[in-house]
């Protein structure tokens, strides 16, 4: 964050317990459900939730009763959270192989093997983008990252003893007390009042009280706070009216439900605006970044040099990444395994080898954009279904250009977006 030092609540030359049977255990069971969890929500509602708090405060109380250490809760978090983020990369793709019949009939072992593959080389290529990213992001003091400082204080809350754990629970308490209330309709979460206007009714309503968003609102900060504020006034205010208005210039009267109108023009342009500026403003952090990632990954392959010549520099506990020489090995491993797979839907070896490079230059660069807008808005509100969006407008256009057309081009693009989702969604979350 800008204008705050930050030191880690265990020392960098500390080594403590952190990567563990128990703990990579745990996380594996959490992902399990929050993955299920994910799933049907997405498939449901179309839209998912963030697995950190829920997997953060699990993984405490159980760690914690085992004796842990807070290294090991925070890698239990992390596996258990993967689950959730794995889950939307899947609901977000995997359906339109079935939309639009390449899966069909569905339940066979090869649409199985395949959706596996996807989901497992997706994640292992998050994993491996976020290795060359994290240090430059986390190194941004203008990136807040809203929901991993949560997932922090709720750790460094348990370590606090009894009163920081019973400040964590009574918060959870009184959050969850209120939600219960407004939804039974108890207490009113909103005000709303119908008033006339001439002959016309008039709906007036207030903003909807969230304890989860003033839980945010507090960790973001107020100049954070207010830029969302003013976004969604700028969209609901302005936008959304405005343009309403244009849409139906010739045939105002037939507008019976200004509302539902609003509503739809919201849903159809504004959203797709506002993840048009969020692409143009993670890409634009990434070009002024540019200087900062390129020395990161020559200083990647420095440390790789050094190792083939025995030279082993050591880093604190905090800087250690995972070995670029395996990193490169599982990428090349990767490359020909879904190089196969692409050939086998598109029977097509320039495309399948086009369709390889794009998915590792463009998952990695999205990644980044991932890694970044999670900085800012945290993992809750990235737009993964908006990234998915851009990268298969991108390959559908490349594919078009080299000819391939009907169920192969359309199979390679699907796959190409399916391993980007998951990656994006795995790194952001890694983030």
């Amino acid at each position: 964050m800008e204008g705050k030092t930050f030191s880690p609540l265990v020392p960098p030359e500390m080594e403590v317990k952190e990567f563990t049977f128990r703990a990579v255990f745990l996380g594996i069971i959490m992902a399990t459900f929050m993955g299920a969890a994910n799933a049907y929500l997405g498939l449901k509602a179309g839209m998912t939730i963030a697995a950190t708090y829920t997997t953060a405060v699990v993984g405490m109380a159980i760690i914690k009763a085992l004796k842990g250490t807070i290294l090991e809760e925070n890698c239990a978090r992390t596996v258990g959270s993967i689950g959730g983020n794995v889950a939307s990369g899947a609901i977000f793709t995997l359906p339109a192989f079935f939309i639009t019949g390449i899966w069909l009939p569905f339940f066979q072992p090869r649409n199985y093997l395949v959706a596996t593959v996807i989901l497992i080389v997706g994640g292992v290529l998050g994993i491996m983008f976020v290795t060359i990213t994290r240090r430059i992001l986390i190194g941004d003091r203008e990136l807040p990252f809203p929901e991993s400082v949560a997932a922090a204080e709720i750790h460094k809350a348990g370590q606090k003893g009894a009163r920081g754990t019973g400040l964590l629970l009574t918060g959870m308490g009184l959050g969850a007390l209120f939600t219960f209330l407004a939804e039974f309709k108890v207490v009113a979460a909103k005000w709303q009042r119908l008033v006339s206007v001439g002959r016309a009714p008039l709906l007036l309503r207030g903003p909807e009280v969230s304890p989860a968003f003033l839980g945010v609102g507090f960790i973001i900060g107020p100049k954070l706070a207010a830029i969302n504020f003013s976004g969604g006034i700028l969209a609901w205010g302005l936008l959304a009216p405005v343009l309403a208005f244009f849409f139906n210039y010739h045939n105002l009267s037939a507008i019976s439900d200004w509302t539902a109108e609003i509503i739809r023009v919201w849903r159809d342009y504004v959203r797709y605006i506002a993840i048009g500026a969020m692409l143009t403003g993670a890409f634009y952090t990434l070009f002024r970044m540019r200087q900062n990632l390129a020395q990161g990954i020559a200083r990647s392959f420095s440390m790789l040099a050094q190792q083939k010549r025995g030279v082993t520099e050591v880093l604190p506990r905090t800087d250690r990444d995972l070995d670029l020489k395996w990193a490169l090995m599982a990428a090349f491993i990767i490359s020909i395994l879904v190089f196969f797979i692409f050939n086998s839907y598109a029977s097509n070896l320039p495309a399948s080898l086009v369709a390889v490079i794009l998915m590792i230059i463009l998952g990695f660069v999205f990644a980044a954009v991932s890694g970044y807008l999670v900085g800012i808005i945290g993992v809750s509100s990235n737009p993964t279904s908006g990234l998915t969006v851009s990268v298969l407008i991108i390959v559908a256009f490349i594919m078009v250009l080299m000819g391939l057309k009907g169920t192969s081009g359309i199979s390679s693009v699907l796959i190409v977006a399916a391993f980007t989702c998951v990656s994006v969604s795995v790194a952001g979350e890694m983030m």
